[in-house]
């Protein structure tokens, strides 16, 4: 796991109350959402925000493309780094 990963790793269990979890528990290709980590819509809404504060994202709720990039840690920190966002934390 790479610097940002871990980093967004950490934004997920902070923004998301998951004490329980630690950065190693979280696997960068773990999927984030049905039998993966478990979160839900409500639990993107928020993600999203944190994402958006963090980095300086835009991420529109209706574009195709976020459910993509919402599949894993990794395809979240993918996308960060194709934004130019990675050195705004």
């Amino acid at each position: 796991m790479n610097d940002l990963e871990r980093d967004i790793a950490r934004l997920i269990i902070e923004t998301l109350a998951l004490e329980h979890l630690g950065v190693d528990d979280i696997a960068p290709d773990q999927p984030l959402f049905g039998q993966g980590l478990g979160l839900d819509s409500v639990d993107a809404l928020e993600l999203a925000l944190a994402l958006q504060n963090r980095y300086g994202l835009k991420i529109a709720s209706d574009s195709r493309d976020a459910r993509r990039h919402f599949e894993t840690v990794r395809s979240l920190a993918l996308y960060v780094q194709a934004s130019g966002s990675a050195c705004a934390s």
